[in-house]
Formats: structure tokens, C-alpha cells, sequence
């Protein structure tokens, strides 16, 4: 064996068995040569096997020496061995004892992650938990392990990348460094940082608590109130003037856990819908609050609070005096403008806008001569410049408007100067005066012919008389003409009931949903708020009823009624009135039926026990009825002081209205004029009789007729309303968002459930039109779209098992629209409905 192969060895016991093994095999090689020789061979080659011999035994020496320098130097490397062994155990005692030495955890790691050797410090930072660091054992897993369980609670990267924080469930913190070794492997040394995180967090605890001081200081002299809104919707900071907004102490705020719950303590809507960011709310005392909820990056939210309510008032004041204005000047027979110095237009009415053709908004803004309104604008200009230059301006015009029809333009332009003196714009009204130019170059040909007949004295008595006829022919069609505008102005006046009814109709609701949250203090104003809103309505009626009379647009719907059941509710509600007047009511029942409209019967005895109790001066008045042969008189007695006879003929005349009434400064003089006017309309016969210092007697003679006492019976009892609409649910569709609001309002105050629309698309987004559970349908009449209150109710029940009752409410005063809603079994109520006649329709149709 050579050197070579000894020196390929790591071990001495690797050498070792390698020499056995070449040892035994010698010894076999020897055997099994000594045993051919001696049996093997034969007589005739003695030599040979000798010399074979003489040669393996050369071999066997050979091995043997080889073998015993193998074993010397295997001696040799052995006594070498433990030397270097007893330097390595002093030097791993010495490495062990400076490990342990330092105060901070050390362990090193294989390339596996595997623990190869820890100090005490290391096994003290597992100390207080489950696990139980041990060489061998998996350093990752370990640590996953600590995180699982909550040992470790964080782990926070350093600066360097090689470091880390972590930060143990005892509040210790202890910096990690790992190294790379040369065979893959890593040594971490854990260093105690606890005193350092303590100090630093003093600090900073320290630092933000100045800041919060001076933060809360801030905000608590903001003018504003603010509140600070954590991740999980509870106060967390707010200052005084939130508190003063909210009326709450601070105990009581931090009371409060979830935002909702201060919809319990405060009347202020503090937002809690997270997809609301901006609300105008009005408390009971007049504030104007505007409250904000600003939605910040961390999912916290700040609600700030302001108190708007000058600003409120100032917009709202605004805002209706520009409705009244545009209202006022819309309806004007006349084209109103206003142009600033600049010659651009800043305000057109509807009838400016329907003259030219153009829209409104469009107009605003706009030079006059960009707009090419005027074919004749430079002959215009002078006028302008007259007016500019602070002259009031009247001239003639003859124009041609959008449709190509020529008329003659009587304008005016008057300046607008300010207080300084300067002319910052002039005002344009316009009046069409055709007629009246064309009435006039007819007048002066008729004079023209008249003087060339007086002048020529020769033209046969035929040839004037033709001349005559003409004349007279173009004053018939003058007088035509005036007749014709005269009706126009009174379908234009009753058409104009619906825009002015609507917000009317949504006033009276609002008021009347406002009376039960004001105090006994609030209440009188409201109630007078109330009573000019009726004395607006009664203007408007009257006003438009007179219209329609005159237009012939009212048409009588007559039916087979109980006159008792009629007079009965009159003078239940008279009763009631004469106690505030101090008069003594009465009234005298009867039995008899009529046919007539209710509606427009109603309204005449109205009229009459409302001017009797108006001029009885706190006497007497009595309602009751007379027989007179086939018909049946009604009539209404004062014991006032009574009327001339000479004035007994104007009384029932327009705008015509007796002296000495407590009342009369509020009355225009109309209602015996609508008094004469309906009458004629039902063909009922009117009269009147009165003697100064006894009284008066207003009465209404109609027809008798004879019914079946079984059958009236039953149409009595169907009319017996059910005192209760608690827990109704009603749906309304109204595309005025104003009354929509007021009917809600108004019907959750009786303890209805309310769902409100704009169209019948939306109600089928609220609703379930099909199977819902609903006890009344209320539509308007006039939606978007040119939809219909009726197509949307045939809409709704068609698909319905049992149809829902349905109570058209309409501005339209038409007849036909009366008689198609009888056609749909719809009951049908005017604007502005009045809340307790309402209720009692509701009452009627959710019992039949």
C-alpha cells in the first residue's frame, strides 16, 4: 500500500478497515498458493513450484512491510488527531464563553435555517412562552410559530435590510442584525432596544399631546362646529361650538358610542347615511344649520357644522321675490325686457319670449344686435341711445314676429338710474296695438268716404248705402275681434289656474304638516300664515272660476242627491265660524232630493252664509228651505242691516261690494257675481230681498225630485266615513317634488305609511307594483312625459288582483276630465285640496 492511498483517507478509522480488508485478502492469496503447490502440482515440475514459491513469498514480504508502515503512519496520524481535538475543545470552550459573555442573544444558523448553536440570552427571549428553542431545531418555524401565537407581536423593517425589530408580548423590543457565513449559514444577535422604545415613545407621547392642545384650541375657536369620526363610526374629537350647535355637554358626547345614537339626544341630522355628505337642516328656533360630513383617506370622517341662517333667509327672500316677479310679469298681456348699459338683455317675460320666438335663457346675456331679433335695429339704435343717455322714450313700431304675422308695436323704453345718477340699464315694454291702429285707419277711411260723399253730393242714394254696410260690416268684425280677446283673456286666465294652484296646493299642505310640531306661542302665527294662504287660494278661485264662467268652460255635472245630507255639512261648518263671529247660526233641516251639481250648489250657499255672517254684525242667521209647488227654494236670512232697494241690483254685479261690512276691506266684490254666473249655469233660479234695519234673504230655487227611499237609503249609508286611516299605505305620484313632500309630510302626521313618485317608472323602483300592499292611489293629473294620472293608475291595478281606490287631485277644472275619472271609477278633487276634505275622501274610499 503507497502513501498515495493513505492520504485519500478522512478518518484513521476509514484507514484502519481499509488495511484489514487488504490484510485478509493477502492471507487468502497465500492460502490458495500454498495449497496448489501442495496438491495441486504434479511430479514432473518440482521446479517450477518452488520458484512459484520462492516468488509468492518475495510478494508476502512485500505486503508486510507496506502493512507495517501503513500502521506506523497510522500511529502517527492518530496521536495527531487528538492533539488537534484537544485544541478544538479548548477553543470552542473559549468561543462558548465569550457567546455567553455578551448581553445580547446569539444563534447561529445552517444554510437550512436549522439552529447549530444558541447562548442563554437567545433561550431567555423565548422564556415566557410555549416554545423551546434546541439545537437543531428549525429557526424559522420557530419563529412563525411565535407570531402564531401571539409572542411576537410585530415585526417592524429597519434601516438597514440586514435588521429588524421585533416586539414581544411582555412590551420588550429587541434589534435583530443577521449575517451571512461563509457556508451559507446566518448569525442573528438579538439586541434588548426596550429602554430606547420607551424613552422614544415618552417623546412622542409627549409631542402629540402638546399638539393635540394646541389642535383642540383651534378648533375650539373655529366658528364652526367640528366632529372627528373614527373607522368605526364613533366620536372620537369635537369642540365647544359643536357642543353649543347639538346642545349637549361633553359627558354626554362621550357617552355616545356609534354616530347613530345622537339622532336620540340631538335634534341636529349629523349624517349617519355614509353616502349623504352635505344637508341644509332648519331647527324649530329659526337656525339655518349646514351640515357637512368630509369622508378622509383612512376611513375616518370630520362633520362640520355651520350656522347659515341669515345666509338662508337672505336666499329664500331672493328667491321668492324673483318668483313673485317672474310670476307677476309673466302673466301680463304685455312683452317686458330689461337691457343694461351694455345693450344686453338681462330679463324677458314669457310673452317677450313667445313674440320673438326664442327661449328665455337663451336670450340672457346677449347683445341686441347678436340676436337678429330686429330687421330695423339701426332705425332702433337712436331710441337706445336716447334712453342711455337717460330720456324716457315712446315710439311706434311695425314688426313682423316669429310667424310672420305683422302687427304694430307700441314700446317704451324707460332708463334705470342708479343712485349716483348714472343710466345702468332701461326697462322695455312692449304693447301689440294692431287693433286698435287698424280700428283707427278704418275710422279715418270711413271718414274719408263720409266726407267724399259730403264733398261729391252726386252719388246715388245706393252707392251710400253700400258704403254704409261696409262700414258697418268692419265694425261688426272690430267688435268680433274685441269679443274674441275678450274669451281669449278668459281661457288664458283659466288655464293659468294649474301653474298658479300647484305651489298654492304644496304652501297649504307644508302649513297644515307643520301645525302639530309648533309650540302654543308658534301656533298663531302659523294659523295666520294658514289664513292668508286661504284668502290667496279664494282670490285665485274666484278669479279663475269667473274666467271659466265667462269662457263657458264650466259645464255641470247634475245628479240625484239628498239636499239635507248637503245642507247638513254646510252648516256644520258655518256653525263653527259664526262662534268666532258672534253670531247666533241656525239651520232647519229637510227632507226632499234635488237634482243639481252638489259641487256648484255648495258654492253658491257658501257664498251666501259667507256675506250673511259677513254683514250680520253679530246678530242672527238662519239657513233653511221653502216649498214651492214642484220645486224646493233655498234660502239664507240675516238679521243684518239690510240693503237699499236701489242697490239691490248691483249687488250682483263684479267688483261691486256693499259699505259697513266688518269684513269688506277684504273682499274684491266677486262672490255674487259667481253667485249669478253659476246659477245661470245650472238653470236655477236666484233672487233676493232685503229691508234696511231688518235683514236680508238670499235664496236659490231648484227642482224636486221623487227616488226610491230604499235606494237613498243605501247611497246615505255609503257615504258614513271610517274615522280611522291609521297605518294606511298610500302611494302618491305627483311630478311636483314640492307637493310630494307636503303629502307625505302631512299623511304621516295621520299615521299613514307614505311612498311618493314622480312617474310610474319611479313608483316601480319603490315598489312592488303587482303584490305590494297598498290601500290608496293618489295621482296627479298633468305628469311628465305627457303621461297622465289615469294611464298610470290603469298601469298599476291592471295587473293587480283587486284594483287599488284611486283619488285623482288636479288644477284641471275641465268637465271632461270629471266625467272620464267617473268612466275609471276615480274620485276627483281640485287643487288646492284642502286637508280635512282630503282625509274624508281617503276615509270614504279605503272603507268602500
Amino acid at each position: 500500500m503507497n502513501n498515495d492511498a493513505l492520504n485519500r483517507f478522512s478518518s484513521k478509522d476509514e484507514e484502519i478497515d481499509y488495511l484489514k480488508n487488504e490484510n485478509n485478502k493477502l492471507k487468502k492469496i497465500n492460502d490458495a498458493l500454498i495449497f496448489r503447490v501442495e496438491e495441486g502440482a504434479t511430479n514432473d515440475v518440482p521446479y517450477s513450484s518452488f520458484e512459484r514459491s520462492v516468488n509468492l513469498m518475495v510478494q508476502v514480504n512485500q505486503k508486510t512491510q507496506e502493512l507495517n508502515d501503513a500502521l506506523s503512519k497510522l500511529q502517527r496520524l492518530n496521536k495527531s488527531l487528538s492533539q488537534a481535538n484537544k485544541a478544538a475543545n479548548i477553543f470552542k470552550q473559549r468561543f462558548v464563553e465569550a457567546i455567553e459573555s455578551i448581553t445580547d442573544g446569539f444563534v447561529l444558523l445552517d444554510q437550512n435555517g436549522n439552529i447549530i448553536f444558541q447562548n442563554s440570552n437567545f433561550e431567555r427571549f423565548w422564556k415566557n412562552s410555549e416554545l423551546s428553542p434546541i439545537e437543531g431545531s428549525n429557526y424559522n418555524r420557530l419563529k412563525s410559530l411565535g407570531k402564531l401565537k401571539g409572542t411576537i407581536l410585530s415585526i417592524t423593517a429597519d434601516d438597514d435590510p440586514q435588521s429588524s425589530v421585533y416586539h414581544l408580548n411582555n412590551d420588550r423590543w429587541y434589534q435583530l442584525k443577521e449575517r451571512k457565513t461563509q457556508e451559507g449559514g446566518v448569525v442573528i444577535l438579538f439586541t434588548d432596544i426596550t429602554h430606547i422604545k420607551k424613552a422614544e415613545s415618552q417623546r412622542f407621547e409627549i409631542a402629540i399631546a402638546e399638539k393635540n392642545a394646541l389642535l383642540q384650541s383651534l378648533i375650539d375657536n373655529l366658528s364652526q362646529g367640528v366632529l372627528l369620526i373614527n373607522q368605526d363610526d364613533s366620536p372620537e374629537v369635537w369642540n365647544l361650538q359643536f357642543e353649543r350647535f347639538c346642545e349637549l355637554s361633553t359627558d354626554t358626547i362621550q357617552e355616545v358610542s356609534q354616530i347613530q345614537d345622537f339622532t336620540a339626544i340631538t335634534e341636529l341630522s349629523l349624517l349617519t347615511n355614509s353616502n349623504q355628505c352635505v344637508h341644509i337642516q332648519e331647527l324649530p328656533n329659526g337656525t339655518v344649520i349646514d351640515v357637512r360630513r368630509h369622508f378622509l383617506a383612512d376611513g375616518r370622517s370630520i362633520i362640520t357644522l355651520a350656522d347659515i341662517t341669515e345666509q338662508h333667509q337672505y336666499e329664500l327672500s331672493l328667491k321668492e321675490s324673483e318668483i313673485w316677479l317672474r310670476t307677476i310679469t309673466d302673466n301680463v298681456p304685455a312683452m317686458i325686457a330689461y337691457v343694461n348699459n351694455k345693450k344686453r338683455f338681462m330679463f324677458t317675460n314669457k310673452v317677450y319670449n313667445k313674440w320673438y320666438g326664442q327661449n328665455g335663457s337663451e336670450l340672457i346675456g346677449k347683445a341686441l344686435e347678436e340676436t337678429h331679433l330686429f330687421d330695423d335695429y339701426k332705425q332702433l339704435d337712436v331710441f337706445i341711445s336716447r334712453v342711455l343717455a337717460g330720456e324716457t322714450v315712446t315710439f311706434e313700431s311695425r314688426e313682423f314676429n316669429h310667424d310672420g304675422v305683422e302687427s304694430y308695436l307700441l314700446k317704451s323704453y324707460v332708463p334705470n338710474i342708479s343712485e349716483q345718477g348714472e343710466v345702468v340699464g332701461f326697462f322695455v315694454l312692449i304693447n301689440n296695438i294692431t287693433e286698435r291702429i287698424l280700428a283707427a285707419h278704418a275710422l279715418q277711411g270711413a271718414n274719408l268716404e263720409l266726407e267724399e260723399r259730403v264733398l261729391l253730393r252726386t252719388l246715388d242714394l245706393k252707392q251710400e248705402v253700400e258704403s254704409r254696410k261696409t262700414a258697418q260690416l268692419r265694425l261688426s268684425d272690430a267688435i268680433r275681434s274685441a269679443e274674441l280677446a275678450n274669451e281669449s283673456k278668459s281661457k288664458f286666465l283659466a288655464a293659468v289656474s294649474h301653474d298658479l294652484l300647484q305651489p298654492l296646493n304644496a304652501a297649504k299642505l307644508f302649513a297644515e304638516s307643520l301645525f302639530h310640531d309648533f309650540g302654543l306661542t308658534e301656533r298663531p302665527i302659523l294659523n295666520s300664515i294658514k289664513n292668508s294662504l286661504n284668502d290667496l287660494e279664494n282670490l285665485i278661485v274666484t278669479l279663475v272660476d269667473i274666467s271659466k264662467l265667462d269662457a263657458g268652460l264650466v259645464n255641470p255635472d247634475k245628479q240625484i242627491f239628498s239636499l239635507n245630507s248637503l245642507l247638513e255639512n254646510i252648516s256644520r261648518d258655518y256653525q263653527k265660524i259664526s262662534v268666532l263671529h258672534l253670531i247666533d247660526f241656525s239651520f232647519v233641516p229637510t227632507s226632499v232630493y234635488v237634482e243639481s251639481d252638489s259641487l256648484l250648489l255648495a258654492r253658491i250657499l257658501r257664498n251666501y252664509l259667507s256675506n250673511a255672517i259677513r254683514y250680520a254684525k253679530g246678530k242672527k242667521v238662519t239657513l233653511g228651505c221653502r216649498r214651492r209647488g214642484d220645486n224646493i227654494e233655498i234660502q239664507v236670512w240675516d238679521t243684518g242691516d239690510g240693503i237699499a232697494q236701489e242697490n239691490l241690483h248691483e249687488i250682483f254685479k263684479e267688483f261691486k261690494r256693499l259699505k259697513g261690512a266688518v269684513h269688506a276691506q277684504h273682499s274684491l266684490g266677486l262672490g255674487l257675481a259667481i253667485v249669478e254666473k253659476m246659477a245661470k249655469v245650472l238653470d236655477h233660479v236666484i233672487s233676493v230681498k232685503s229691508e234696511l234695519g231688518k235683514g236680508s234673504c238670499f235664496s236659490i230655487s231648484l227642482p224636486i225630485k221623487k227616488v226610491d227611499l230604499s235606494m237613498a237609503h243605501n247611497r246615505d249609508q255609503s257615504t258614513i266615513l271610517s274615522s280611522q286611516i291609521l297605518g294606511a299605505k298610500i302611494w302618491i305620484v305627483d311630478n311636483d317634488l314640492g307637493i310630494c313632500e307636503a303629502m307625505r309630510l302631512l299623511m304621516t302626521r295621520w299615521g299613514c305609511e307614505v311612498i311618493t313618485a314622480s312617474s310610474y317608472d319611479d313608483l316601480r323602483e319603490l315598489a312592488d307594483l303587482e303584490h305590494g300592499e297598498c290601500d290608496l292611489l293618489l295621482v296627479d293629473y298633468h305628469l311628465d312625459n305627457d303621461q297622465t294620472g289615469i294611464v298610470v293608475a290603469q298601469q298599476i291595478n291592471e295587473n293587480r288582483r283587486v284594483a287599488i281606490p284611486t283619488i285623482m287631485i288636479s288644477a284641471n277644472y275641465k268637465q271632461e276630465l270629471r266625467e272620464q275619472c267617473k268612466e275609471n271609477n276615480i274620485f276627483f278633487l281640485n287643487k288646492p285640496v284642502k286637508p280635512l276634505k282630503l282625509r274624508m275622501i281617503m276615509q270614504q274610499c279605503i272603507r268602500q
